[in-house]
C-alpha cells in the first residue's frame, strides 16, 4: 500500500532522541504500525513486536530477560493495551539502561484509558496522538472525496468508493465485535452498534443521554460509560461548550461527533458523493471534517458557543488570550446571520474564519474571512510552526 508521509514523523523522531519511551496512540487502523516501521528504518537493529501476534507475545514470556538481551536496541511494542502488565517491567528496564530512544509504544486506547497501567512511567514516557490521514497530508486529492471516505488509510486509498465503503463497514463490525472485547470490555456489540448509529443520526447535535438511554433500553449512566469508551478509543469526540465569563446564559450540554466522516457515512449507508451531497447530514459532515482537521494540531482551549437566544459559533479557539471563531459552511456561497455576529460580540472575538468549499479566501466583513480549509489550516498553523 502507498506510503504517505505523516506530519507527526519529525516530532516523534525528536521525541525518540530526547525521551526513553515514546507512545503513539490513536484509533485502530489509522496507520500507527506503518508509521512506526517507517521510523524504524533509521534504527537498523530495531525490533518490532506485535502484541496481538502469539509468536511475538511468547517472546515476552520473561520480558525482563528479553529486553536485557536487546538492551542496546530500539524496541517497538505494538498494541500495548493487550499486555498492560508490561508497563511495570518497562520502568525498571528504562531506569537500568538510562538512555533515550529505548521503546516506541503503539496503542489503540487513549492516554486516559491506559493511564493507570502507564503511570509508573511518569517522566520517562511522552505521548503523541496519531489520527487517520490529515487533509494537508493528501491535499492534492479531492476534498469532497476525502470527506466521503474519511482518513483511515485503507478506506482513503481504496481502488474505488465501493471498496472504500465495504472496508469501512467491515471495520465497524470488527471494532464492535472484536476490538472492544480485546480491550476487556463486555459491552453487547449490538447495543454499541445501535448507540453508534444514533450518534451518527445526531451528528454534531447536543447530546441527550436520557433520551439515548430510553431508546437503547439502558440507563443514562450506562450510555455515558458507552460514550466514554467510544471516546477513549478515538471513535467519538465530545465537544464541550466554550468556557466564558460573559455573564450571558449559555448552553451547557456538549455535542457529540463521530470523528471520522468516512465511518459516519458508512453507518448512514452513504456510498457516493451524490448520496452525500443530497443527504441531510452533509452540513454536519462538513462541520466534522473542519473541526477535526483544526483540533488535531490545536494546543489551546476550545469549545462551541451557543446561547438559548440563538447566538452560536461552531468552534471557538483560545490561545494566549486571543479568541478565534470558526464557522463551518458547506456552501460555495456561504452566508452567516445575525446570530453569528451576536456571538462574536458576546465573546469579543479577535478574528473570525468561515471555512467553506471555496476556491480562494476573501473578506466578508471587517475581521471576518471566508476561506478554504487548507487556508484555514495554514492561517492557524503557519509553516514555521509546523514540524
Amino acid at each position: 500500500m502507498q506510503y504517505i508521509q505523516r506530519i507527526e514523523s519529525a516530532r516523534i523522531k525528536k521525541y525518540l532522541e530526547n525521551f526513553p519511551a515514546v507512545a503513539i496512540l490513536g484509533p485502530r487502523q489509522c496507520g500507527k504500525s506503518t508509521l512506526a516501521k517507517y521510523l524504524l528504518r533509521d534504527y537498523p537493529e530495531a525490533l518490532f513486536l506485535d502484541l496481538e501476534n502469539p509468536e511475538d507475545r511468547i517472546k515476552l514470556t520473561d520480558p525482563g530477560l528479553f529486553f536485557n538481551l536487546h538492551k542496546g536496541k530500539l524496541i517497538c511494542l505494538d498494541e500495548i493495551q493487550r499486555v498492560p502488565e508490561l508497563f511495570q517491567v518497562l520502568r525498571s528496564v528504562i531506569d537500568a539502561n538510562n538512555r533515550n530512544g529505548q521503546f516506541l509504544i503503539l496503542g489503540s486506547a487513549s492516554r486516559e484509558l491506559i493511564s493507570q497501567s502507564s503511570e509508573s512511567l511518569a517522566g520517562r514516557l511522552i505521548y503523541q496522538e496519531l489520527t487517520p490521514f490529515q487533509y494537508i497530508e493528501i491535499e492534492s486529492d479531492s476534498l469532497f472525496g476525502f470527506q466521503l471516505r474519511g482518513g483511515f488509510p485503507r478506506s482513503f486509498l481504496a481502488v474505488d468508493d465501493e471498496m472504500s465503503f465495504q472496508w469501512r463497514r467491515s471495520f465497524i463490525s470488527t471494532f464492535l465485535e472484536r476490538d472492544l472485547a480485546l480491550l476487556g470490555f463486555g459491552y453487547p456489540p449490538e447495543t454499541m452498534r445501535n448507540l453508534w448509529m444514533m450518534c451518527a443520526h445526531q451528528q454534531g447535535q447536543l447530546s441527550n443521554l436520557s433520551r439515548l438511554g430510553q431508546s437503547l433500553g439502558v440507563s443514562h449512566t450506562s450510555v455515558r460509560s458507552y460514550i466514554d469508551l467510544l471516546t477513549e478509543t478515538y471513535m467519538l469526540r465530545i465537544l464541550q461548550p466554550f468556557k466564558t465569563n460573559t455573564g450571558k446564559r449559555v448552553v451547557k450540554t456538549p455535542k457529540v461527533y463521530l470523528r471520522d466522516t468516512g465511518t459516519l457515512h458508512a453507518l448512514l449507508n452513504i456510498r457516493s458523493l451524490e448520496d452525500l451531497l443530497g443527504h441531510p447530514v452533509f452540513g454536519a459532515s462538513w462541520e466534522t471534517i473542519v473541526i477535526e482537521q483544526l483540533l488535531v494540531r490545536w494546543e489551546g482551549d476550545f469549545g462551541f458557543y451557543r446561547t438559548p437566544a440563538g447566538a452560536e459559533i461552531d468552534l471557538v479557539l483560545e490561545k494566549n488570550g486571543k479568541l478565534i471563531a470558526i464557522e463551518c459552511k458547506a456552501s460555495t456561497v456561504p452566508t452567516v446571520g445575525r446570530e453569528f455576529y451576536s456571538a462574536l460580540e458576546d465573546l469579543q472575538i479577535d478574528a473570525a474564519i468561515i471555512v467553506a468549499p471555496v476556491g480562494v479566501k476573501y473578506p466578508l466583513k471587517k475581521g471576518v474571512w471566508v476561506m478554504p480549509l487548507t487556508d484555514a489550516i495554514h492561517e492557524l498553523f503557519p509553516p514555521a510552526e509546523q514540524d
